[in-house]
């Protein structure tokens, strides 16, 4: 059971849902933001993220699990900076746009709402499951 919940935030013409369910694998790299960092340091295997796209549609289009613990990010020789291994959980059912979650009272306190910019977040476990209802088939 994860310990843990967050939010990673992708440009989908970067980096998309689709890239990492065909790779089945990737580190969680270039962060240089100092929050967001640390964020990934709190990160511990088996937690769950929320694989969120930046541009175009913004939502929330799956579930990732943690499978390796931060290391030095391997694009910079700047040690200050980390990643994360992940690996896709599962898609949603239906992508839960950033309308529908501001929309949702529930969650406005999440990160995502209150520091839009930073693209590694904590996600409470009330938020996570929230998400998860909303972006189900039903």
């Amino acid at each position: 059971m994860a310990r843990h919940y967050w939010l990673l935030k992708t440009e989908p013409g970067a980096y998309s849902w689709d890239d990492l369910e065909r790779e089945g694998r990737t580190p969680w790299d270039g962060v240089r933001n100092y929050q967001a960092r640390n964020n990934l340091r709190e990160m511990r295997e088996g937690d769950l993220g929320l694989f969120y796209h930046s541009v175009g549609p913004r939502e929330i289009v799956g579930v990732v699990r943690v499978v390796r613990e931060h290391y030095p990010d391997p694009t910079t020789e700047d040690e200050r900076w980390v990643v994360v291994d992940v690996v896709p959980e599962k898609a949603l059912a239906r992508p839960v746009s950033l309308a529908e979650i501001k929309a949702e009272a529930s969650l406005a306190e999440m990160a995502l709402v209150r520091h839009s910019r930073l693209s590694v977040a904590p996600v409470s476990r009330k938020e996570f499951e929230t998400i998860l209802r909303m972006g189900s088939a039903n």
